[in-house]
């Protein structure tokens, strides 16, 4: 039994290696901020983004999809259509971190070894962990509590991508990202800073990232490909 399972390992690594289209490479762009502070448009970047990205394609019409991007996150009540938001003039000069995995489906086949130039739109959806600055406001200004706070998040991605760069593929994507934190803008402080609340607790914060990705493809022919 135990050669039966190490043959049945063995079969099925092989066949996978053989399977794989990796792709690898950086996103750059920029990001918005969503929630308590700032501009209500839910598409206006203002603060730059950086991460890398690794994919493996199962099939010409998904693939596995994990990153890690750094970003500055700027919010500026000033910026704000509502006069109140005006009238308080808080901001948000904050970073995070995004580590996310997920799947990303195209809407027509896209055979990274097909010597035709091809472009497609594509969705993305998966889950996050996105690590952030603890702080809240005190007469206006934000108020750093020397420690950083890790929650999970939704990443919901909508985008369209072409090889014509041959073994480089070049995507462009709007990304918006639902945390389960209302606290990237400081607006609910828990322990003893509760007091300092503002906003609407009953909705959590929302980012976007907004930019092109640029990636590198390798890895065997896979057993979908036409020869």
């Amino acid at each position: 039994m135990k050669q039966f399972i190490l043959l049945t390992l063995s079969i099925l690594y092989i066949q996978f290696s053989n399977a794989q289209i990796n792709e690898i490479g950086v996103f750059g762009g920029g990001s918005n901020f969503i929630g308590d502070i700032g501009s209500t448009q839910y598409i206006a970047p203002n603060a730059p983004s950086l991460g890398l990205v690794y994919k493996w394609n199962a099939s010409p019409r998904h693939s596995w999809r994990a990153s890690i991007v750094y970003s500055d996150l700027k919010a500026y009540d000033s910026d704000s259509d509502d006069p109140r938001r005006q009238q308080r003039d808080y901001y948000l000069d904050s970073n995070l971190l995004e580590i996310s995995a997920g799947m990303e489906f195209t809407f027509l086949d896209f055979n990274l070894h097909s010597e035709d130039k091809l472009i497609t739109p594509y969705l993305f959806s998966g889950i996050s962990a996105v690590n952030y600055i603890n702080y809240y406001y005190e007469n206006a200004l934000p108020i750093d509590q020397n420690k950083r706070e890790w929650t999970f998040g939704i990443p919901m991605a909508i985008g369209i991508k072409s090889n014509f760069l041959g073994n480089f593929i070049l995507s462009f994507e709007i990304g918006a990202r639902y945390t389960f934190t209302d606290q990237i803008d400081g607006s609910f402080p828990e322990n003893t800073s509760e007091d300092y609340s503002f906003g609407n607790i009953n909705n959590n914060d929302w980012y976007v990232f907004t930019g092109f990705t640029l990636t590198y493809t390798f890895g065997e022919k896979p057993c979908y490909c036409i020869d």
